[in-house]
């Protein structure tokens, strides 16, 4: 639980799934008093206000951050830097920033270009959760429990601003891990955004062929298992496949060279070299969920 008792004032700029979470997850914790949100759609504001998730609306980013303590920015990464532009002039001397962004030195660009030099409080993160839904009406409140939440702080960032928003999640349920930014973009290209380029790229295919009805209504639960992120966000993902492309790319040119490989052994019936490969995988894999559920325990 956080060991910071209250935030009387919080901004959330963008109030769908992952920031409509957080406020509900936030409220139930006692960690926030008033919650403004901010957005671009009207409808999604009214519907935030509706359900309980925010406690005032304004679409104006200016506006929003006006008296804030906390800032929390939950929109595309590539709209990151509009929004920092907008709200930069704006914000409190001692206002603490942070975003939700699955890629980092993107974002600590953009504030970098918004704000002339990276402010002491911001701190930049990436909680690890999510689900295929969007809006605010996906949103839930326990979604961050037991789920990894990263902060990349620049060199700028004071212990304060970091603890704040350590705090923030650790309120949520979440665990908090530091990654630097570089390092942070190359993990989450390989474990997040290759699997969903993956996953899309694989429904793709098969929609595209004359019998994708059929192919799909045979479909066995390992490929909706597989294919569930597909029905992801295409605006959210593509703009994170934008931002983090370098990183993206090169995962992409090692998995590719991984795939051909296993082609050619396929090809010519070398189950010895298919053997090996799936074993690895699988143990690998058992690892990985063993880690997982001891962490979790």
């Amino acid at each position: 639980m956080s060991t910071l008792a209250h935030i009387d004032r919080l901004t959330l700029i963008g109030t769908g799934l992952i920031g409509g979470s957080l406020a509900l997850g936030l409220k139930q914790a006692g960690f926030v008093g008033e919650i403004v949100g901010c957005g671009r759609r009207g409808s999604q504001l009214q519907r935030a206000l509706e359900l309980g998730v925010i406690d005032r609306s304004e679409p104006d980013p200016a506006a929003a951050v006006a008296g804030a303590g906390l800032v929390v920015v939950c929109v595309p990464v590539l709209a990151m830097p509009a929004i920092f532009a907008a709200i930069a002039p704006a914000m409190r001397p001692d206002a603490v920033l942070t975003d939700v962004g699955s890629t980092k030195q993107s974002v600590i660009d953009a504030a970098q270009q918004a704000f002339g030099e990276l402010p002491a409080g911001f701190v930049p993160g990436h909680p690890i959760a999510g689900t295929e839904h969007s809006g605010v009406e996906a949103a839930f409140a326990t979604l961050y429990q037991q789920r990894l939440s990263i902060l990349t702080p620049t060199p700028a960032s004071s212990e304060s601003a970091i603890a704040t928003v350590q705090a923030m999640w650790q309120a949520c349920g979440a665990r908090v891990a530091v990654l630097d930014a570089e390092h942070h973009d190359d993990v989450l290209a390989a474990t997040s955004h290759l699997p969903h380029v993956l996953a899309f790229a694989l429904v793709d295919l098969l929609a595209s062929r004359a019998d994708h009805d059929e192919v799909f209504a045979y479909a066995a639960g390992g490929f909706r298992d597989f294919t569930r992120i597909a029905s992801s966000s295409p605006d959210m993902w593509r703009d994170i496949a934008s931002a983090n492309r370098h990183a993206l790319t090169q995962n992409l040119d090692a998995l590719i060279e991984r795939l051909q490989g296993l082609r050619a052994a396929i090809a010519v019936d070398d189950r010895r070299t298919v053997h090996a490969c799936f074993s690895r995988a699988k143990q690998a894999r058992d690892n990985y969920v063993d880690l997982v559920e001891e962490v979790q325990t």
